[in-house]
């Protein structure tokens, strides 16, 4: 996540929705940004710090110094009652200028959205926020994590929040998970270490067979944050196999390029490596 970023992620267990809001935090605070926090309003304020400074004490200093906040959908959109797109988003970018001018580098927020149910707020009303709120983000120093719990919200709700947010997050962290383009690419987020070679594996074939007829298909690897040297050799083996297409692009970040040549990309025919820079 950085400045600008707005990030859908999704959850259906009480346990594993803080692995997410818990790094998004510390990393916030380690980059001398402020950060926001807008729980599940039906938690405990004391469950919420606890979650954070499990195993210590590590963000009081930050809330005593008030770089981490903790608040309510209620508290954002006070003296209103009702929720609207333009209260909400009015308040945001005043916090935003607001925590730059305390001597932050920026403003992040994590926002679970069941105030909404919270709010009785008209679903509707808050999808279209969600898909009108560029100006919130574009060249400015705010990134947001929008949180939707799986058990309160109609799958089609679901997918098409997903599909609006530009950042789609898995919601446990070391997972990896796969995302088919309209156009057939395949593109792989998280983490395609040992533990998740035979997803990569039978991701990457489902891919292959299915673009067999444009006998092209670009796999996307940019959004790993780590790809182990088996996923690697797996990659290079499946091309290199790939005799029904005519090029196998695969675009990633330099360290990916370099263990993919190290490994003998450079003698796989059809395989065009596209290394992407990787942003500041």
């Amino acid at each position: 996540m950085r400045p600008g970023d707005h990030a859908f992620v999704s959850y259906d267990d009480d346990e594993v929705r803080w692995e997410v809001l818990t790094a998004f935090v510390r990393l916030g605070l380690a980059r001398g940004e402020k950060v926001i926090l807008f729980p599940d309003p039906w938690l405990p304020e004391a469950e919420v710090l606890a979650r954070l400074d499990f195993t210590g004490r590590s963000t009081v200093t930050a809330r005593e110094r008030g770089q981490l906040v903790l608040s309510s959908m209620r508290g954002l959109i006070r003296p209103d009652a009702r929720f609207t797109p333009e209260r909400q988003l009015g308040r945001l970018s005043a916090e935003t200028a607001r925590a730059a001018d305390e001597g932050f580098t920026g403003l992040r927020t994590f926002i679970d959205m069941r105030w909404v149910p919270d709010l009785n707020a008209d679903v509707r009303v808050m999808m279209h926020r969600e898909t009108h709120a560029d100006a919130l983000f574009e060249g400015r120093p705010y990134s947001e994590i929008c949180a939707y719990d799986r058990r309160w919200f109609a799958r089609e709700v679901l997918y098409a929040m997903d599909r609006a947010h530009p950042r789609s997050l898995v919601e446990r962290l070391g997972t990896l998970r796969t995302v088919r383009g309209a156009d057939g690419s395949l593109c792989f987020v998280g983490e395609a270490d040992t533990g998740a070679r035979a997803d990569f594996t039978v991701a990457l074939e489902l891919a292959l067979s299915g673009s067999a007829g444009a006998r092209r298909l670009t796999v996307d690897l940019t959004r790993l944050h780590f790809l182990s040297v088996g996923c690697a050799t797996t990659l290079l083996t499946l091309a290199g196999r790939a005799t029904g297409h005519d090029l196998v692009e695969v675009r990633c970040h330099r360290p990916q390029a370099r263990t993919l040549h190290r490994l003998g990309a450079g003698t796989v025919r059809r395989l065009l490596m596209t290394e992407v820079v990787r942003p500041c």
